[in-house]
């Protein structure tokens, strides 16, 4: 089975890539390498990898890549909302462009499993489970773009998407701004922060169950097709302070203020249900805790933030 991804060399495709060779697959990962990341090195001695150089947005390029793969995983895009708004024109020809350039060149035979995100939900109260079913409200560019493309995704039919909670956890592309890489990155080096709007609450998922998330999509696809799931750890909707008392619990001296003046402009703040995915069968298998020893570890390597998107 031969599967297309573009924007392989990113964060998650970095972890998602080298797991799919393992179980068999043939994979193909068309990248621009926007960052500089030579995070697929390990791929290149397997002879079912294939790489191409080229952007998410360049037609013939795209038409190319995609000829032939049986499953489609887009995961090009400019990601996270300080990202997106300071290049706007990028995210959204990147974000929402590209995945209807990929609609009108596939077959419709090819499947396709789009990543979205759970930035769809906006602002509510953060008492209230967000379902599937929840009216999408995206408050930023990012999730405004993200949440189009999932409908035309959708809409075309052979498809289905996963709304991923805030991702942590190590990559060989790492990306230190996701919450909790950072939070953890400022607790291992700085030894305390300040925190802006302590109560928004978000849900949260181990980068290596979200590849996890995909293995189980491609196999299921047949009785998953057609809807959208939330892809998260069901008891890890936390808010900004929750989650710096987790880490207290692995960094003691870790401390952390609340700010009683300006504020945080990603105004986030939702719970997440994800009851649909674990009836579909799948499980996660990393917890918080997990995540958090791991990116401990991490920074003992990592030193510096030119891994942060933005």
């Amino acid at each position: 089975m031969k599967i297309a991804i573009t924007g392989g060399a990113g964060y998650i495709g970095s972890v998602l890539v080298p797991s799919l060779l393992n179980e068999g697959y043939e994979v193909s990962v068309l990248d621009n390498f926007y960052f500089g990341q030579a995070s697929l090195l390990d791929c290149c001695c397997n002879k079912r990898f294939s790489i191409t150089r080229a952007d998410a947005r360049d037609e013939d390029a795209v038409r190319r890549f995609i000829d032939g793969a049986d499953f489609i995983i887009p995961l090009a895009a400019l990601v996270g909302f300080p990202l997106c708004n300071y290049d706007k024109t990028a995210a959204t020809t990147t974000n929402l462009d590209a995945i209807k350039l990929i609609l009108k060149l596939r077959s419709p035979e090819q499947k396709i499993i789009y990543p979205c995100t759970n930035s769809g939900y906006g602002s509510t109260d953060g008492s209230i489970y967000c379902t599937e079913d929840t009216p999408i409200n995206p408050i930023s560019l990012y999730g405004k773009t993200k949440v189009e493309a999932e409908k035309a995704v959708l809409d075309s039919g052979n498809s289905l998407t996963f709304r991923f909670a805030t991702v942590f956890g190590s990559s060989p592309r790492m990306r230190l701004d996701l919450l909790v890489n950072d939070f953890v990155y400022r607790a291992v080096n700085d030894k305390s922060m300040v925190i802006f709007e302590g109560g928004f609450k978000r849900n949260f998922i181990h980068i290596r169950d979200v590849v996890g998330a995909y293995i189980h999509a491609i196999k299921n696809f047949d009785s998953m097709r057609g809807k959208a799931y939330n892809c998260g750890l069901s008891d890890a909707n936390l808010s900004k302070i929750e989650l710096c008392e987790k880490i207290k619990e692995h960094i003691p001296n870790f401390t952390y203020v609340l700010s009683e003046i300006d504020s945080d402009p990603d105004k986030r703040n939702y719970i997440v249900s994800n009851e649909r995915l674990e009836k579909t069968g799948w499980k996660p298998v990393y917890n918080l805790d997990d995540g958090i020893e791991e990116l401990i570890k991490t920074y003992s390597i990592i030193k510096n933030k030119s891994y942060a998107n933005f």
